[in-house]
């Protein structure tokens, strides 16, 4: 049973251009036949065809595959070079990337210790304000109650003597109107 494949998908799968396979059709290399205007190549025979045999039966054909295999080998290595500097580039974005955000990081890290320094020496401004303000409520406080104990002994001191006389004056005027009464 004979498989066969149109000439693109022949192409495809052995790697070679259309104008090689072409040129091996043209001497006879591969069978082929023709139907409906496309081009189908028996598939056993054109992959063996295609394969270097050891015979040298063949030269024609071997040098146009040897000639079809090193465009094939030249474009591999030309794609994985172009794989390999995209790699290269990707890399070095990558890495400017990362140093363009290590330094964003540091920077915040800086400002943030700036930052931190400086509420640092604000709470310990604020600490000892707070500090003499109750160093001076402590002054207060004493200073209101020695002021209060005077007053209270100077006051005290007058208001008993007063009493004692307002007590006097009104026992005495309370006993010359009894007597009054009594005398009346």
């Amino acid at each position: 049973m004979q498989t066969y494949l149109e000439l693109q998908e022949f192409c495809k799968l052995v790697h070679l251009n259309e104008d090689v396979v072409k040129g091996m059709m043209a001497n006879g290399a591969l069978n082929f036949k023709e139907e409906e205007g496309k081009i189908y190549i028996e598939a056993n025979q054109g992959t063996f065809s295609v394969v270097p045999s050891a015979s040298n039966s063949k030269p024609a054909m071997v040098n146009s595959m040897t000639l079809a295999g090193e465009s094939f080998v030249e474009k591999t290595i030309g794609t994985i070079l172009n794989l390999h500097e995209k790699v290269l580039d990707a890399k070095d974005e990558t890495l400017d990337a990362l140093k363009n955000e290590n330094k964003f990081l540091k920077d915040a890290l800086y400002s943030m210790q700036e930052l931190y320094d400086e509420d640092r020496k604000t709470i310990e401004t604020l600490n000892h304000e707070l500090k003499h303000a109750r160093e001076e409520i402590e002054f207060l406080k004493r200073k209101y109650k020695l002021m209060w104990s005077k007053t209270a002994e100077i006051f005290g001191a007058k208001t008993e003597p007063d009493l004692e006389m307002k007590k006097d004056e009104n026992s005495s005027t309370t006993n010359e109107k009894l007597n009054e009464n009594k005398e009346g």
